[in-house]
Protein backbone atom coordinates (compact mmCIF):
# COMPACT_ATOMS: atom_id res chain seq x y z
CA UNK A 1 0.00 0.00 0.00
CA UNK A 2 1.16 3.48 -0.86
CA UNK A 3 0.01 6.56 1.06
CA UNK A 4 0.35 10.04 -0.40
CA UNK A 5 -0.59 13.14 1.61
CA UNK A 6 -2.07 15.65 -0.81
CA UNK A 7 -2.74 18.20 1.95
CA UNK A 8 -5.02 18.98 4.89
CA UNK A 9 -7.02 15.76 5.52
CA UNK A 10 -6.77 14.54 1.94
CA UNK A 11 -4.79 11.39 1.21
CA UNK A 12 -4.43 9.20 -1.83
CA UNK A 13 -4.24 5.53 -0.87
CA UNK A 14 -3.11 3.15 -3.61
CA UNK A 15 -3.39 -0.60 -3.10
CA UNK A 16 -1.12 -3.30 -4.46
CA UNK A 17 -3.72 -3.86 -7.20
CA UNK A 18 -3.69 -0.14 -8.08
CA UNK A 19 -7.12 0.61 -6.63
CA UNK A 20 -7.14 4.27 -5.56
CA UNK A 21 -8.90 5.76 -2.53
CA UNK A 22 -9.08 9.48 -1.79
CA UNK A 23 -10.10 10.79 1.62
CA UNK A 24 -11.71 14.19 2.28
CA UNK A 25 -10.85 16.14 -0.91
CA UNK A 26 -10.75 19.85 -0.12
CA UNK A 27 -11.88 22.99 -1.95
CA UNK A 28 -9.31 25.75 -2.35
CA UNK A 29 -10.21 28.99 -0.58
CA UNK A 30 -11.28 30.21 2.84
CA UNK A 31 -7.83 29.71 4.28
CA UNK A 32 -7.01 26.54 2.33
CA UNK A 33 -4.26 27.40 -0.16
CA UNK A 34 -3.10 23.94 -1.15
CA UNK A 35 -3.09 23.38 -4.90
CA UNK A 36 -6.33 21.91 -6.29
CA UNK A 37 -6.91 18.17 -6.05
CA UNK A 38 -6.74 16.69 -9.56
CA UNK A 39 -6.22 13.01 -8.82
CA UNK A 40 -8.44 10.19 -10.07
CA UNK A 41 -9.87 7.60 -7.68
CA UNK A 42 -12.02 4.48 -7.47
CA UNK A 43 -13.35 5.29 -3.99
CA UNK A 44 -13.82 8.62 -2.22
CA UNK A 45 -14.71 8.95 1.46
CA UNK A 46 -16.18 12.12 2.96
CA UNK A 47 -16.01 12.44 6.73
CA UNK A 48 -18.41 15.42 6.90
CA UNK A 49 -19.97 18.15 4.80
CA UNK A 50 -17.56 21.06 5.22
CA UNK A 51 -15.95 22.50 2.09
CA UNK A 52 -12.40 21.67 3.17
CA UNK A 53 -13.37 17.98 3.25
CA UNK A 54 -16.17 17.35 0.72
CA UNK A 55 -15.06 18.53 -2.72
CA UNK A 56 -16.14 15.39 -4.56
CA UNK A 57 -16.17 17.19 -7.90
CA UNK A 58 -12.39 17.66 -7.75
CA UNK A 59 -11.76 13.91 -8.00
CA UNK A 60 -11.44 12.55 -11.52
CA UNK A 61 -12.77 9.25 -12.78
CA UNK A 62 -16.04 7.66 -11.68
CA UNK A 63 -15.41 6.90 -8.01
CA UNK A 64 -17.84 5.33 -5.60
CA UNK A 65 -18.63 7.98 -2.98
CA UNK A 66 -19.03 6.95 0.66
CA UNK A 67 -20.60 9.45 3.06
CA UNK A 68 -22.41 7.23 5.58
CA UNK A 69 -21.64 4.98 8.53
CA UNK A 70 -21.69 1.20 8.44
CA UNK A 71 -19.56 -1.54 6.89
CA UNK A 72 -19.54 -2.35 3.19
CA UNK A 73 -17.37 -4.04 0.59
CA UNK A 74 -16.42 -1.68 -2.22
CA UNK A 75 -14.38 -2.98 -5.15
CA UNK A 76 -12.80 -5.61 -2.96
CA UNK A 77 -12.02 -3.22 -0.10
CA UNK A 78 -13.82 -3.40 3.24
CA UNK A 79 -14.75 0.11 4.36
CA UNK A 80 -16.24 0.82 7.80
CA UNK A 81 -17.68 4.17 8.84
CA UNK A 82 -17.92 4.92 12.57
CA UNK A 83 -20.08 7.81 13.82
CA UNK A 84 -18.39 10.45 15.98
CA UNK A 85 -18.59 14.25 16.33
CA UNK A 86 -16.76 17.31 15.05
CA UNK A 87 -16.74 18.90 18.52
CA UNK A 88 -16.92 18.10 22.24
CA UNK A 89 -20.62 19.00 22.46
CA UNK A 90 -22.10 15.95 20.67
CA UNK A 91 -22.25 17.84 17.40
CA UNK A 92 -24.01 20.96 18.67
CA UNK A 93 -21.16 23.23 17.52
CA UNK A 94 -19.89 21.70 14.26
CA UNK A 95 -22.03 18.65 13.59
CA UNK A 96 -21.17 15.03 13.04
CA UNK A 97 -18.07 13.34 11.64
CA UNK A 98 -17.36 9.88 10.30
CA UNK A 99 -14.21 7.89 11.00
CA UNK A 100 -13.41 5.63 8.06
CA UNK A 101 -11.52 2.37 8.50
CA UNK A 102 -10.15 0.46 5.52
CA UNK A 103 -8.82 -3.07 5.20
CA UNK A 104 -6.11 -2.69 2.56
CA UNK A 105 -3.46 -5.23 1.57
CA UNK A 106 -3.77 -7.06 4.88
CA UNK A 107 -3.52 -3.86 6.95
CA UNK A 108 -6.10 -1.79 8.82
CA UNK A 109 -5.93 1.92 8.04
CA UNK A 110 -8.03 4.48 9.93
CA UNK A 111 -8.78 8.08 8.86
CA UNK A 112 -10.27 10.12 11.71
CA UNK A 113 -11.61 13.01 9.62
CA UNK A 114 -12.30 16.05 11.78
CA UNK A 115 -12.63 14.21 15.07
CA UNK A 116 -13.39 16.77 17.78
CA UNK A 117 -13.35 14.79 21.03
CA UNK A 118 -11.73 11.88 22.89
CA UNK A 119 -13.03 8.48 21.86
CA UNK A 120 -15.43 6.53 24.03
CA UNK A 121 -14.78 2.89 24.87
CA UNK A 122 -17.58 1.91 22.46
CA UNK A 123 -16.06 3.96 19.64
CA UNK A 124 -12.66 2.41 20.28
CA UNK A 125 -14.26 -1.04 20.08
CA UNK A 126 -16.17 -0.11 16.90
CA UNK A 127 -12.96 1.08 15.22
CA UNK A 128 -11.12 -2.11 16.17
CA UNK A 129 -7.50 -2.89 15.37
CA UNK A 130 -5.55 -0.10 13.68
CA UNK A 131 -2.20 -0.51 11.93
CA UNK A 132 -1.95 2.95 10.33
CA UNK A 133 -3.69 5.97 11.84
CA UNK A 134 -4.31 9.26 10.01
CA UNK A 135 -5.06 11.73 12.78
CA UNK A 136 -5.86 15.47 13.02
CA UNK A 137 -3.59 17.24 15.50
CA UNK A 138 -3.98 21.00 14.95
CA UNK A 139 -6.74 21.77 17.44
CA UNK A 140 -9.36 24.54 17.29
CA UNK A 141 -11.55 22.78 14.71
CA UNK A 142 -10.45 19.27 15.73
CA UNK A 143 -8.71 17.52 18.59
CA UNK A 144 -5.48 19.15 19.68
CA UNK A 145 -2.07 17.58 20.27
CA UNK A 146 -2.92 16.40 23.77
CA UNK A 147 -6.18 14.69 22.90
CA UNK A 148 -4.64 13.32 19.70
CA UNK A 149 -1.94 11.65 21.81
CA UNK A 150 -4.65 10.16 24.02
CA UNK A 151 -6.46 8.80 20.94
CA UNK A 152 -3.21 7.26 19.72
CA UNK A 153 -2.75 5.57 23.10
CA UNK A 154 -6.30 4.26 22.89
CA UNK A 155 -6.02 2.85 19.36
CA UNK A 156 -2.38 1.67 19.58
CA UNK A 157 -1.46 1.88 15.88
CA UNK A 158 1.89 0.80 14.48
CA UNK A 159 2.15 3.97 12.38
CA UNK A 160 0.81 7.44 13.19
CA UNK A 161 0.55 10.01 10.40
CA UNK A 162 -0.57 13.48 11.55
CA UNK A 163 -2.79 15.69 9.36
CA UNK A 164 -5.00 18.79 9.57
CA UNK A 165 -2.38 21.08 11.09
CA UNK A 166 -0.83 24.46 10.27
CA UNK A 167 1.37 24.62 7.18
CA UNK A 168 2.53 27.37 4.85
CA UNK A 169 -0.55 26.64 2.74
CA UNK A 170 -3.15 26.54 5.51
CA UNK A 171 -4.25 29.80 7.11
CA UNK A 172 -6.60 28.29 9.70
CA UNK A 173 -5.95 29.24 13.36
CA UNK A 174 -4.56 25.81 14.20
CA UNK A 175 -1.25 24.60 15.60
CA UNK A 176 1.60 23.12 13.63
CA UNK A 177 2.72 19.53 13.84
CA UNK A 178 5.54 20.23 16.33
CA UNK A 179 3.12 20.45 19.25
CA UNK A 180 2.10 16.87 18.56
CA UNK A 181 5.45 15.27 17.83
CA UNK A 182 7.46 17.07 20.54
CA UNK A 183 6.93 14.31 23.11
CA UNK A 184 6.95 11.33 20.73
CA UNK A 185 9.90 8.96 20.96
CA UNK A 186 10.03 7.52 17.44
CA UNK A 187 9.43 10.33 14.93
CA UNK A 188 10.45 10.15 11.29
CA UNK A 189 10.34 13.14 8.94
CA UNK A 190 9.84 11.53 5.57
CA UNK A 191 10.90 14.58 3.49
CA UNK A 192 8.39 13.24 1.00
CA UNK A 193 4.63 13.19 0.51
CA UNK A 194 4.61 9.40 0.14
CA UNK A 195 5.26 6.32 2.21
CA UNK A 196 4.81 2.64 1.37
CA UNK A 197 3.96 -0.23 3.69
CA UNK A 198 3.36 -3.94 3.50
CA UNK A 199 2.10 -6.00 6.39
CA UNK A 200 5.60 -7.37 6.98
CA UNK A 201 7.12 -3.86 7.00
CA UNK A 202 5.01 -2.43 9.81
CA UNK A 203 7.26 -1.33 12.69
CA UNK A 204 7.32 -3.31 15.89
CA UNK A 205 7.42 -0.09 17.94
CA UNK A 206 4.94 2.67 17.15
CA UNK A 207 6.41 5.33 14.89
CA UNK A 208 5.10 8.76 13.95
CA UNK A 209 5.73 9.73 10.34
CA UNK A 210 5.54 13.38 9.31
CA UNK A 211 4.89 13.76 5.58
CA UNK A 212 5.32 16.77 3.31
CA UNK A 213 2.12 17.85 1.56
CA UNK A 214 2.16 17.10 -2.18
CA UNK A 215 -0.07 20.00 -3.26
Amino acid sequence: MKLKWLGHACFLITTEKDLRIITDPYSVGGGVRYDPVKEAADIVTISHGHSDHNNISAVKGSPEIITTIGTREVRGITVKGVAVYHDQSAGKERGSNIIFCFSVDGMNLCHLGDLGHPLTMQQIADIGDVDILLIPVGGFFTIDAGIASQVCNDLKPSVIIPMHYKTSKLDYPVSGVDDFVSDKKNVKHANSSEVKYTRDQLPGVTETVVLEHAL
